[in-house]
């Protein structure tokens, strides 16, 4: 049998999960937190969104964030930005990639960014062309949330979705990624959707980000993972959600995610005992915000060194 391609896991605990709750982690704290987690092996780190703080207090340090991000040897350094003033502050921080968010629901664009999917759209040719104009190596990411279903529009195209693959890649997007944002995903919809999404975009459609909201997290990762993707957002203790899903369980936990390709031989160079001591540190840092996951429950069995 061949050696299954390695995996990357992004993590993103530090931006998704800490927007959503409304506790501010003190920046030492935070810095703790990235370095233990690239301890762990993980070397794709979100580590925070370049929107206002008056909106996000909670994400107020993430230029602190990259710069201690930036001098960690291999990691590459991804901060989320809403808008052309955020992707502007990512490109003055020196972050490798930036993700923009865009809502393949129109209702949804409209109550998280207020803006229309195209309008959206349009922001990344601005974005690209000022990163072009900064003469930055920035990488330029959009994730399009909502792709599998809305809370409040409830239904989403896949043709519509599949529009926007092809729009932000021609606006100037190098990569694309898909998200369950409200945990709507089913195995089956997730493989075809991906499927039909990579026989556009091929490798420049190279992430899943999945929420547990309904126990299926796990199985759309593996169903992604099967049509072709080789990247997937976590988050230590899946925290993590979307303020248009109230009771969202949050984002598939890193650690579960990381015991499911581990599992199936998939090199992740991830580390399960750091990974596990650093679930345990997250827990006191967000101050009772309740986690998530399944691998901390039962604990990781005596045949964990024979598959690793």
């Amino acid at each position: 049998m061949s050696i299954p391609s390695p995996l990357i896991v992004r993590e993103v605990g530090l931006r998704d999960g800490l927007q959503s709750i409304t506790r501010v982690v003190p920046t030492a704290d935070k810095l703790q937190w990235l370095q233990a987690a690239y301890g762990t092996g993980l070397r794709e780190i979100e580590v925070g969104s370049f929107v206002p703080a008056r909106l996000l207090p909670q994400l107020a340090d993430t230029a602190e964030l990259v710069a201690a991000a930036l001098r960690l040897p291999g990691l590459i350094t991804s901060v989320l930005v809403p808008n052309l003033k955020g992707a502007q502050a990512a490109l003055d921080s020196g972050a490798h990639r930036m993700l923009l968010p865009l809502s393949a629901s129109r209702a949804h664009s409209l109550a998280n960014l207020r803006r229309r999917p195209d309008e959206v759209v349009a922001e990344v040719g601005r974005i690209r062309a000022a990163r072009d104009a900064a003469g930055s190596r920035c990488l330029i990411e959009v994730g399009i949330s909502t792709a599998f279903g809305c809370t409040i529009q409830g239904a989403v195209a896949e043709g519509e979705v599949l529009r926007l693959v092809q729009a932000v890649l021609d606006a100037g997007a190098e990569h694309v990624g898909l998200a369950d944002t409200v945990g709507f995903a089913n195995p089956l919809q997730v493989a075809r959707l991906f499927e039909r999404g990579l026989s556009i975009a091929g490798h420049r459609l190279n992430c899943g980000h999945f929420h547990d909201t309904r126990g299926l997290g796990l199985a759309n990762v593996y169903a992604a993972w099967q049509a072709g993707v080789r990247r997937f957002d976590a988050s230590m203790g899946g925290i993590g959600g979307c303020p248009h899903a109230p009771g969202a369980s949050g984002n598939v936990a890193t650690e579960d995610v990381a015991w499911l390709f581990a599992g199936m031989g998939v090199p992740t160079g991830l580390k399960f005992e750091a990974l596990m001591a650093l679930r345990g540190r997250v827990a006191g840092w967000v101050g009772g915000e309740p986690l998530h996951g399944a691998i901390w429950r039962a604990g990781l069995p005596r045949t964990l060194q024979e598959i690793e």
